[in-house]
């Protein structure tokens, strides 16, 4: 079973490489349209974050030799799954507007459909859910706890950073102004 996590992890971290591609180039379309990209300086702390968190997970299961708890494995597996679905919805919703870093993009237009319909940052949620859940799901409880923690520090930083640039534009303010950040309201 260590086998296939390790093969997963490795599939993440695949996943992250190509994902890179692709916002790059979102990113080189978007600057045709002359949309800028926005000095956000835990960007770099968030890539490294990723990989230590992927890394550590492997190092945590192997060194520490963390067992395989089918019922944690398979709740934390579940919650990894809806993680990439939302992740997954909220790529395909943003469509060309996705990348990595931030952008003022709304000047090209604000997305309200797919998870926007409720919250700003779907995929922010996403992401730490995955990040949790990931090392989880082998029981590599010191690399979710450090990592989670560490993760929503950075997302704090950058999503003062991004919530600056997005409400300071009034067509984003005012179809998006009133959501919640991250879980949608009830009632």
């Amino acid at each position: 079973m260590t086998h296939a996590y390790l093969a997963l992890l490795a599939a993440v971290a695949i996943g992250r490489l190509l994902e890179l591609q692709v916002s790059r180039r979102n990113q080189r379309a978007l600057a045709a349209k002359g949309v800028a990209k926005i000095h956000e300086p835990h960007f770099r702390w968030m890539v490294l974050l990723h990989a230590g968190i992927l890394g550590g997970a492997a190092l945590e299961v192997l060194l520490l030799r963390r067992p395989l708890i089918p019922a944690l494995a398979v709740s934390m597996g579940a919650l990894f799954t809806f993680a990439n679905i939302l992740r997954w919805w909220v790529i395909r919703t943003l469509a060309g507007h996705w990348n990595v870093e931030v952008m003022a993009s709304p000047s090209v237009g604000v997305v309200t459909s797919g998870p926007y319909r409720w919250v700003r940052h779907p995929n922010y949620v996403a992401v730490v859910a995955e990040l949790f859940a990931l090392p989880m799901m082998h029981t590599a409880w010191i690399t979710a706890l450090l990592g989670t923690a560490a993760h929503l520090e950075i997302l704090r930083r950058r999503i003062g950073v991004e919530d600056g640039l997005l409400l300071s534009n009034p067509a984003y303010r005012s179809s998006m102004g009133a959501k919640p950040r991250f879980l949608p309201r009830l009632f």
